[in-house]
């Protein structure tokens, strides 16, 4: 059966890109289709060729800037993504939390969509990306807003079935278009990062990893360590980074952007790594444990499922009380945290159950069926 892969942009190789390779294991010969495609991120200089797979980029790409910044034309992706000729493929499996699933199906065709979240922009956290946006992105989400949702549920009746990357985006699939889905939590390097566990020494450093972005709260962690004094490293780039580095508390450090080796040797030496935000699975928490880190995160979304209460690491979380009030509950859990023993063995043996040998296993099932 001739299949296809579909991936809303491929302009950075982070957790959804991952998700997309790993299908592309299981599905070698598949095509991959996308609004825009940068083969300099992925190491690649091939314009047409990812993986092995030949990419299409729908006519997204050829506007100006849309190999970079396809988001600034999110509006015109439905549009964009109907102009894709699937014509001949039996199997569509989309790799989705953008706008990508609403392509136009060949008759008989079985549409499966591995669902990262449904779009945070429009739905559960639209209110926050509304007062983090300038007054450019205001006036699009105002002009926009009821025209993407609408897209974006009626994009949802191309699907034949949902595959979430955890039991919380479940909840979401099932609250926002009303289907029911399987879960399938994402793949993790856990056999890689597992390394750092093996010879761990008494942690120098908190670690906050990952996007700058308002969601993810890297402030609280920036804000927490400060307060009580901790050494925090904040490894990662985003919007947030150029305020967060104004503030030039004494206590934290800031290293931009890290890849590969860099991540392992963060890990190594990391006391505890702080997750602040609300996250639909947290690759990134998963990575940490492997490495035998205890997580210190926010209670609530992803980490639930990932992060063993008292066993490899604790949760806050302070209810609506707002940023105050977080804070405060994240200080607390830092006292709490140093006040308690930790093994990180136990750590990595938990993270074992997120690697890529049983996200095979698991999809194959469902793709096969």
């Amino acid at each position: 059966m001739k299949a296809a892969l579909l991936h809303y942009w491929l302009v950075n190789e982070r957790g959804g890109e991952k998700v997309l390779a790993a299908l592309g294991q299981l599905l070698p010969e598949a095509d991959i289709f996308t609004h825009a495609y940068l083969p300099a991120r992925f190491g690649g200089t091939a314009p047409d060729r990812l993986w092995g797979h030949r990419v299409s980029e729908s006519p997204i790409a050829r506007l100006p800037g849309g190999r970079r910044h396809p988001q600034m034309y999110l509006p015109l992706m439905p549009i964009a993504e109907r102009r894709l000729n699937l014509d001949g493929y039996g199997l569509i499996v989309s790799s989705e939390s953008g706008p990508i699933k609403g392509v136009r199906k060949p008759a008989g065709a079985r549409h499966v969509c591995y669902c990262h979240t449904p779009m945070r922009y429009l739905w559960d956290m639209a209110d926050d990306y509304y007062r983090a946006a300038g007054l450019a992105g205001k006036m699009a989400m105002r002009l926009f807003f009821d025209y993407l949702r609408k897209e974006d549920l009626k994009s949802a009746e191309s699907v034949d079935e949902f595959v979430a990357n955890s039991n919380f985006v479940a909840g979401r699939i099932r609250r926002i278009y009303g289907r029911e889905s399987k879960v399938v939590y994402p793949p993790v390097e856990v056999e890689y990062f597992a390394k750092a566990a093996q010879n761990r020494a008494e942690g120098e450093y908190y670690l906050c990893l990952g996007q700058l972005n308002p969601y993810k709260k890297p402030d609280w962690a920036v804000e927490a360590c400060h307060r009580l004094g901790r050494r925090l490293v904040v490894a990662g780039d985003g919007e947030m980074l150029a305020s967060l580095r104004k503030r030039a508390y004494p206590e934290v450090e800031f290293l931009g952007r890290v890849e590969g080796p860099q991540i392992f040797d963060l890990y190594a030496h990391a006391r505890a790594l702080i997750f602040p935000g609300c996250e639909d699975f947290g690759i990134v928490p998963v990575e940490a444990q492997a490495a035998g880190v205890p997580v210190i995160a926010l209670g609530q979304g992803g980490a639930l499922e990932t992060v063993a209460a008292g066993e490899t690491g604790l949760f806050f979380d302070a209810g609506p009380g707002g940023d105050e009030a977080q804070i405060k509950a994240l200080c607390h859990a830092i006292e709490e945290f140093e006040g308690r023993k930790w093994n990180a063995e136990v750590c990595s043996a938990n993270a074992r159950r997120f690697g890529k040998d049983r996200f095979l296993r698991e999809m194959s099932g469902i793709l096969c069926t």
